[in-house]
């Protein structure tokens, strides 16, 4: 069977830089990576593939022959190249060592011995009462324990893991090719460094069950969107004795039918009617901690602010405790009727002048000089 052209293989162009085909394999080892597919044979060698696409086109003097001659130029017998299909398929770092590391890193050389468990995050709906004044909730998640048949070591009770014949319990075998000593994660224990040849019936040799626990979580006062805690422990379980991974708490936080919130203050618009706007007046607000007398000055105009000193939040990091600031909306009034209608016109007749309306003036002004300089 022919082979697939190596630019083809790893899906960049002909004139891709390092970088380029670098980003390209890496996504392709972490996608078909046998270890994220034991038992996936397709998998295995398209990893296979990528990696000895990414040998040869991840060497400038390799590329410039493949580029010449193509898969001719690199064939081991024929141009003194060293392909891919020979060693494997480890990927850069496991074929040649940690001494060409610093070319590619992240190929996925498994790691002999007890492994850490994935962290976990969790998304946690806070009502802004809640995320002010702190709360505690019960959450559950879905997650991997241990397996507590065989405890975690994935063999069946009354028996355990034999040392692997292959590598000899090291996870990594050596093979001479050539010129260089080269290493590769052993194929028959997959770098684990051990056998397991009587699996736990409970997890099937995984070491690990699925499980979904409940945890109580406390949320401390002052948190905001965006903000988390951490609960050490309590992610997947590790393999092998390693051990477990991190919960990450993240917190959203709903948006309020009265206030916004901005960092440590809190915004809220107050509705007013144009008496109170004109005359002046006092009028109760609401506040996370409850109402509140608001004095309304006479001649208030419509989208002006008041702050309420220490009415917002305190934020979880500490600090002052914000303010509330409330914008005041003048109401116009709707469903008169005709008395009063007229009461308004009468009053609009007894207020011709300037001296009532400063800003319809001001914008008059305005609009005379922008003409002007039409």
């Amino acid at each position: 069977m022919s082979k697939r052209d190596y630019y083809e293989v790893l899906g960049v162009s002909r004139d891709a830089d390092s970088k380029e085909l670098k980003r390209a394999y890496r996504k392709l080892a972490m996608k078909y990576h046998p270890d994220r597919r034991p038992d996936d044979k397709d998998a295995e060698e398209k990893f296979k593939e990528a990696t000895e696409a990414y040998e040869v086109l991840g060497d400038e003097q390799k590329r410039q022959a493949y580029d010449q001659f193509g898969h001719a130029g690199v064939d081991g017998q024929a141009g003194g190249g060293f392909g891919g299909g020979g060693f494997g398929g480890g990927g850069f770092s496991d074929i040649f060592g940690d001494a060409f590391s610093d070319f590619f890193t992240g190929g996925g050389r498994q790691q002999n011995g007890p492994r850490r468990g994935s962290d976990l995050r969790y998304t946690m709906d806070l009502t802004l009462e809640e995320a002010v004044h702190g709360v505690e909730k019960k959450i559950t998640i879905p997650t991997l324990v241990s397996c507590e048949t065989c405890d975690g070591s994935g063999a069946k009770a009354g028996t355990k893991p034999k040392s692997c014949n292959t590598c000899h319990g090291a996870g990594q075998v050596r093979m001479q090719q050539g010129f260089f000593a080269v290493q590769q994660t052993c194929p028959t224990c997959r770098g684990q460094g051990t056998i397991i040849e009587d699996p736990c019936n409970s997890c099937h040799g995984r070491g690990v069950k699925e499980h979904t626990k409940t945890l109580s979580v406390k949320i401390p006062a002052g948190v905001d969107t965006g903000d988390r805690i951490r609960l050490s422990g309590e992610g997947e379980a590790g393999t092998m004795g390693g051990p477990a991974g991190d919960l990450y708490v993240q917190m959203d936080v709903r948006e309020h039918e009265i206030f916004q919130r901005d960092g440590s203050n809190l915004y809220c618009d107050v509705p007013i009617s144009f008496v109170d706007a004109a005359l002046g007046g006092e009028l109760e607000v609401p506040t996370l901690e409850g109402r509140v007398k608001l004095k309304i000055p006479a001649e208030t105009q419509s989208g002006r602010m008041f702050r309420l000193r220490g009415k917002g939040v305190k934020s979880v990091r500490g600090g002052m405790t914000g303010d509330l600031l409330c914008r005041v909306q003048v109401e116009t009034p709707v469903n008169l009727n005709t008395e009063q209608k007229e009461l308004l016109k009468q009053l609009q007749a007894s207020m011709k002048g300037e001296k009532h309306s400063p800003k319809t003036k001001t914008w008059l002004d305005g609009v005379t000089n922008f003409f002007k300089g039409k």
